[in-house]
């Protein structure tokens, strides 16, 4: 799967190859932790690879979280809440228990930011402190893994 990445950024236009990067983060499961290590060993610089993966998750995130929150926003008006399915109550059970910055900073190891975002402000967690710690997960993760592959790299090279 990453080497299919790798060859769709590496198929654009050098000037271009950010874009690429920018649009896979973008991509549930992929995140700014792959995004940014596609980048990175795709030859962007680090510091690119990084930001453009950031940039992508953070839109992707921004998307599921506004639209959640509108959602959240129609069905409550007037309407029992459904039966939580296992794993929506997995993410209660984390929510109440660690918080929105807990589940922000842990969440990405258990699902995509998009999903866990969306959930919490299903939740009824407040939007902006959702964006807020989601905004600074994504940075953090993001960072690491480029780093990682940056050093990885380096290593090999």
């Amino acid at each position: 799967m990453i080497e299919s990445m790798q060859s769709f950024t590496a198929s654009l236009p050098p000037m271009l190859q950010w874009v690429g990067v920018l649009l896979i983060a973008a991509i549930p499961f992929v995140e700014s932790y792959f995004g940014s290590v596609v980048g990175v060993l795709g030859g962007l610089n680090p510091a690119v690879a990084i930001a453009a993966a950031v940039v992508g998750n953070v839109v992707s995130m921004l998307i599921f979280v506004l639209s959640a929150h509108r959602v959240r926003a129609k069905v409550a008006a007037g309407r029992a809440p459904k039966e939580e399915s296992p794993r929506r109550a997995k993410l209660r059970k984390a929510f109440d228990k660690y918080g929105v910055a807990g589940v922000s900073l842990v969440g990405q190891t258990i699902l995509p930011s998009q999903i866990t975002s969306a959930a919490m402000v299903s939740f009824g967690a407040p939007k902006n402190a959702v964006i807020l710690w989601q905004v600074i997960s994504i940075i953090l993760w993001g960072t690491a893994f480029g780093v990682a592959a940056t050093f990885g790299v380096s290593l090999m090279g």
